[in-house]
């Protein structure tokens, strides 16, 4: 599990029309405060596509179902993700992520 950031970008790099993404998909298990993989970056040192993506794919594996447990749903999520804001999330993007793409101001 913790290879598929490496292999995601190894895929995406074969590919011109993709090598743009190849950077995020590797940085996107890095956490805000440091202590997400594969490097270990912390904060602004991750790049803003993965910091987005971490907090998009968190919000759909966590709403997802899985063969093994029921989805999460949206107020659940959006408390999860609240909670991690400024840990495992940029909570900018955190903020933005739940104010704007959810509209979610204020409701949770």
């Amino acid at each position: 599990m913790t290879r598929h950031p490496e292999i995601g970008y190894r895929i995406l790099s074969a590919s011109n029309e993709f090598l743009y993404m190849a950077k995020s998909v590797f940085e996107h298990q890095e956490r805000w405060d440091g202590k997400g993989y594969p490097k270990g970056l912390k904060g602004n040192e991750i790049s803003m596509s993965a910091r987005i993506i971490a907090v998009a794919d968190a919000y759909d594996a966590m709403t997802s179902d899985r063969a093994y447990r029921k989805g999460l749903s949206e107020i659940e999520a959006v408390e999860e993700i609240r909670r991690c804001s400024g840990t495992q999330f940029d909570p900018e993007v955190t903020k933005v992520f739940i104010e704007v793409v959810l509209k979610k101001q204020g409701k949770y």
